[in-house]
């Protein structure tokens, strides 16, 4: 038969008890010290703690707001003007080119003249949509900067050729070349916003 040993239960309350009892009697002030300093810092934490606490929300509201300014600053979004690989929805503008490439591609210099006047409507179109404000062509492409528009100068070019259609009429003599390099101007921009 195997015996089980016993440990014996230690009771640590009279202990305890004796302990608080002896410096109560002995020590009658120092209980007094006690709680009067436990009071005098509870008094003293509570300030303490709501100062603490509404210097952290302002802290934390202040380091919002130079999230929101840094965020202005730095993190601005470029918003393409166009979707890549996605089809324009102005079927406007889209007929209108169909129009120009059929133009240019007859041998006929009144035909030349019309494509070379779409284009330059499908530009102003263009200019529009992105933002630039004038009364023409001319007084938008101005407000263009180099670095927004790499096919500025083409731009530039084919228009050029559309006022001398539209100032001089029959008159100015527009040959198969020139018609064709105006076309090619006006297809770069298109290109470059994906219009084309």
């Amino acid at each position: 038969m195997q015996q089980t040993l016993k440990m014996p239960y230690l009771d640590l309350n009279p202990f305890l008890n004796g302990v608080a009892e002896f410096v109560i009697d002995k020590y009658p002030g120092f209980i007094a010290t006690i709680k009067g300093v436990t009071g005098v810092l509870v008094g003293v934490s509570i300030p303490i703690s709501l100062f603490f606490l509404i210097v952290i929300i302002y802290c934390v509201e202040q380091l919002k707001r130079i999230r929101n300014a840094e965020e202005k600053i730095f993190d601005t979004k470029v918003v393409p003007a166009f979707e890549e690989n996605v089809k324009s929805p102005d079927t406007d503008l889209s007929d209108r080119w169909e129009s120009v490439v059929k133009h240019i591609s007859t041998q006929n210099p009144n035909d030349w003249r019309q494509a070379i006047i779409d284009a330059d409507i499908i530009l102003d179109n263009i200019l529009t949509k992105m933002g630039y404000i004038g009364q023409t062509v001319g007084e938008k492409l101005q407000k263009v900067a180099k670095g927004d528009f790499e096919s500025l100068e083409s731009a530039w070019e084919a228009h050029k050729v559309r006022n001398q259609i539209a100032h001089e009429g029959s008159n100015f003599a527009l040959n198969e070349h020139e018609a064709k390099k105006a076309f090619d101007n006006y297809k770069k921009v298109f290109e470059e916003f994906y219009y084309v």
